[in-house]
């Protein structure tokens, strides 16, 4: 069955304020913006444009206008935010490209511009330091006729975005598929963590714009070309600072504020101690991080950053648990005994005792779907 938002949820969606929109205040994740979109313009003395296209789209753009198969997993309302049949919240910034496409069908002369589409995305995602339900996505094409593009400016592209996010890293692309592009690669930089070791971390994903993409909106691939790439600004911002969690983005501490005005190094500021309860749900089997901690959000509501991590421990389905355990459960066939661990940690306050446990309640009531309540808050 469909999985609708509320107009309430609507609303709560639609109020996030957007970090790479200077509208909506002054944050580092606009100075990062700026200087991605200034390497690609210098680096191909090209004019851009940038458009913050309101993130209520069809659901046609969102999936079957870039080549999603109907069957595609990121389809399912469990995973993305659906309005009606036909009208979601954008999963991805790349949503805002066929009616992009539509408005050059006419176009007779040379074009070479640089679309820039920043803005936030609306998902439904696990519960962790790195991921949260609204995050920011950059989607940067570059489109063209009368021209050739093709895997050397395609190379130009990572190169100079890499350097732009982490001046002087080492980068690497693998091959890898985009419903909406050819010769797709995903763009990975190493990065050296605070205890010495070095990691592979994804950046972004690009490639050539797809002949399908471009002939469904009327342009001939004959004429016209293009290179896209997509990327998180939240992931990009916090390698660029050196920032561990997510949350932190939107501190309000200000200790916090004052360091997300620039784009110099993170300087540790001392979190609070996390605190941490574990659960035992009654829940359908097909349950998974992403649709508990989605489930786990909108039922904190406005305390719902004090939710540091939601991981599940165990997932045991019914016909798998002795006899006694499925009594004292009261849980049937189809369902699952999920034991979940809950890292409560407020980012500029120590939680109280009886406050954790308050969070710890109202998550409970939020996902038990059994019977039988084990209640701990007085």
């Amino acid at each position: 069955m469909p999985n609708y938002l509320s107009l309430a949820e609507l609303n709560e969606a639609l109020s996030v304020p957007d970090l790479s929109d200077p509208s909506d205040g002054k944050h580092a994740m606009q100075l990062l913006l700026d200087e991605v979109i200034t390497a690609l313009s210098s680096n191909w003395q090209l004019a851009s444009v940038t458009h913050r296209f309101n993130p209520l789209v069809a659901t046609r753009d969102n999936y079957d206008r870039l080549g999603y198969s109907p069957g595609a997993v990121t389809r399912d309302s469990r995973y993305s935010r659906h309005v009606s049949p036909t009208v979601m919240l954008r999963s991805h910034t790349s949503a805002g490209i066929p009616a992009l496409l539509d408005t050059l069908r006419e176009t007779e002369e040379r074009y070479d511009m640089l679309h820039v589409l920043p803005g936030l995305v609306y998902r439904r995602d696990a519960v962790d330091r790195h991921h949260v339900g609204t995050p920011h996505q950059l989607d940067i094409w570059r489109i063209k006729s009368r021209g050739m593009l093709g895997l050397p400016e395609l190379h130009e592209m990572m190169q100079a975005v890499a350097q732009a996010v982490l001046p002087g890293c080492e980068w690497r692309a693998t091959p890898t598929q985009h419903p909406y592009t050819s010769h797709g690669h995903q763009l990975d930089v190493l990065v050296t963590g605070a205890n010495g070791s070095s990691e592979w971390l994804e950046l972004g994903e690009c490639g050539l714009i797809g002949s399908h993409i471009l002939r469904a909106a009327g342009l001939e691939p004959r004429r016209w070309c293009g290179l896209a790439m997509g990327m998180g600004l939240d992931r990009a911002l916090m390698l660029r600072k050196q920032i561990n969690d997510i949350r932190l983005l939107r501190g309000t501490d200000p200790r916090v504020q004052s360091q997300l005005q620039d784009l110099s190094p993170w300087r540790p500021v001392s979190l609070m101690p996390p605190m941490h309860r574990d659960l035992s749900l009654v829940c359908d089997s097909s349950v998974d991080e992403e649709t508990l901690g989605d489930v786990a959000r909108t039922a904190l509501g406005s305390r719902a950053d004090e939710l540091s991590a939601l991981e599940i421990l165990a997932n045991t389905p019914a016909d798998q648990l002795p006899a006694v355990a499925r009594a004292r459960l009261g849980i049937v066939e189809g369902q699952s005994n999920v034991l979940l661990r809950l890292t409560l940690q407020a980012l500029d306050r120590t939680l109280t005792m009886s406050e954790a446990n308050s969070l710890r309640d109202t998550v409970y009531l939020a996902l038990h779907e059994g019977p039988v309540l084990e209640l701990i808050a007085g």
